[in-house]
């Protein structure tokens, strides 16, 4: 797990020393994460969903676990807005709260899957994605349409926003594909299986490029909910709910990782675009990359 844990942070770390060294100046910082977001982490999770034995995996059951969990978190979150509000969090906090709080970061995810279970655990992870990114992008876009100051969307908008995230038509396009596997030409399978290979490094670069150190230099109260509904009550929501559905051994383990991964640095352009509250969604991003480091063993460790 530390060795699998440690490389991943290497080459996050890398990404970030690149940036801040200047080698890769940042309008090709913007290029290198609309490529990664846009086409080689779709590639993965078309490959691994499409040719992936899902009938001796217990996708159900890991999947309703991730779901309850994140349902659970956010459900609690909006039960407290009121109070947070008297707080002194305002909306647009909030909903980076919130995003912090639910989202999760897939290529780290994917990375340590792969690390500690290979194909099996890649293939894994891949029925967390699909389970959770089309409901993580559905909640996050319903609450910075409700709470954030930027110009309420309309239902048609939401919902394009919605359909339209690569995350959510990768995760269709490969479940179909599955049911076809048997059709599918080598040509077809080969080509999405050498573009995922490059979704993992170059989207943990792009993750590392995304860190700012320099603004977390007075946390407040609003990183403190983030870091820990994320990084503690999440993965052990996860946990409690997947014992009791019977999940165990490397499907335990995967659900575990899913659920204790920071959160994901696509909740920042979601904040910048539908105007919510984007320094404070890059430092809680941060803040969570750093401490995961620390978080993310133990977890596992104590959860499997």
């Amino acid at each position: 797990m530390l060795t699998s844990l440690i490389a991943v942070f290497l080459v996050i770390a890398t990404g970030w020393v690149l940036k801040a060294r200047g080698f890769v100046s940042p309008a090709h910082w913007l290029g290198v994460e609309r490529l990664t977001y846009l086409v080689l982490f779709p590639a993965v999770v078309i490959h691994t969903l499409a040719v992936a034995d899902l009938g001796r995996l217990p996708v159900l059951a890991m999947g309703l676990s991730l779901v309850l969990a994140i349902l659970i978190v956010a459900g609690m979150l909006l039960a407290f807005r009121p109070l947070l509000l008297r707080a002194g969090i305002d909306g647009p906090a909030f909903t980076s709260i919130f995003q912090g709080s639910i989202r999760w970061n897939s290529f780290i995810a994917l990375a340590l899957a792969a690390g500690l279970q290979g194909r099996d655990g890649t293939t894994l992870m891949a029925i967390a994605v699909a389970a959770m990114i089309p409901l993580l992008n559905v909640l996050c876009v319903l609450v910075l349409a409700r709470y954030a100051n930027g110009r309420p969307m309309t239902a048609a908008a939401t919902a394009r926003s919605i359909v339209l995230n690569p995350f959510i038509w990768s995760s269709a396009v490969g479940l179909l594909l599955n049911q076809l596997q048997w059709m599918l030409p080598t040509a077809i399978t080969t080509y999405l299986d050498v573009m995922g290979r490059a979704a993992l490094g170059v989207g943990l670069l792009a993750v590392g490029a995304g860190l700012d150190l320099r603004s977390l230099t007075r946390p407040r109260l609003a990183h403190f909910i983030a870091v820990g509904v994320k990084l503690v009550v999440m993965p052990l929501l996860a946990w409690t709910i997947a014992r009791h559905l019977g999940l165990s051994g490397p499907a335990l383990t995967m659900t575990v990782v899913a659920a204790s991964v920071p959160t994901a640095t696509a909740a920042y352009f979601l904040a910048r675009d539908l105007g919510g509250d984007a320094p404070l969604m890059a430092e809680i991003t941060t803040l969570q990359t750093l401490l995961a480091l620390a978080t993310l063993p133990v977890a596992v460790l104590f959860l499997i």
